[in-house]
């Protein structure tokens, strides 16, 4: 596996997957693991965060303690889905501005349309891009152009996801081989369909309740 792939491998995090990825799973259930998972890939993809010193008084003696460095990272959520993640990495970073990147998948092509850009215009910082499953790449590719192209860096940029398809991995690294990917598992292949299998089924659907 590339060194810039992180899986989750936590108990939590696999008991809460078993449980997305069972076809049974309600929606309120299905939103209650899929936060909690997000939870985790919040905090595992914050590491890289800059901190600095700063010398404090504990009540007992004065000691070193790190802070992070104020810079404002920008949450991307690749929508609708994405939104399901954004919010428990928010809750980390909570100074965070959000950037939204619209994009559905034509059923035919099963390429990326977009339909909204909505993008600060500060790009110079820490960029989260969020989406649930990495499937064919096209999506995470697509939104990854927006951004280069609006003046993003990609050593900056880091990618949250639920699900990865090795095939999607492999299409990203042809063309951003150095952004690190976070994820709960890397799954078997791609369906005729372009799901992942075995996959979850749609993650927006069963997490909105739209199935």
């Amino acid at each position: 596996m590339n060194d810039n792939i992180f899986i989750n491998t936590h108990p939590i995090v696999q008991d809460r997957l078993t449980k997305l990825r069972n076809k049974a799973t309600r929606p309120k259930t299905f939103r209650a693991c899929l936060n909690e998972i997000a939870l985790f890939l919040a905090i595992d993809a914050t590491a890289y965060l800059p901190t600095y010193t700063k010398i404090i008084e504990t009540p007992l003696q004065e000691t070193k303690g790190q802070l992070l460095v104020e810079t404002n990272p920008l949450i991307v959520p690749i929508l609708r889905a994405g939104l399901a993640l954004s919010d428990s990495l928010h809750s980390v970073i909570p100074n965070a501005d959000v950037g939204h990147i619209g994009l559905y998948r034509d059923h035919d092509t099963h390429m990326p349309v977009e339909y909204l850009n909505k993008l600060p215009s500060d790009l110079n910082r820490p960029i989260f891009v969020v989406d649930p499953m990495l499937a064919t790449g096209n999506s995470m590719i697509k939104t990854l152009d927006i951004l280069m192209e609006a003046g993003a860096k990609e050593s900056d940029i880091t990618v949250i996801t639920l699900l990865c398809a090795p095939e999607g991995i492999k299409q990203m690294r042809k063309k951003y081989n150095h952004i690190r990917i976070f994820t709960a598992a890397v799954d078997d292949l791609l369906n005729n369909d372009a799901y992942i299998a075995p996959g979850l089924g749609d993650a927006g659907d069963r997490y909105f309740g739209t199935e």
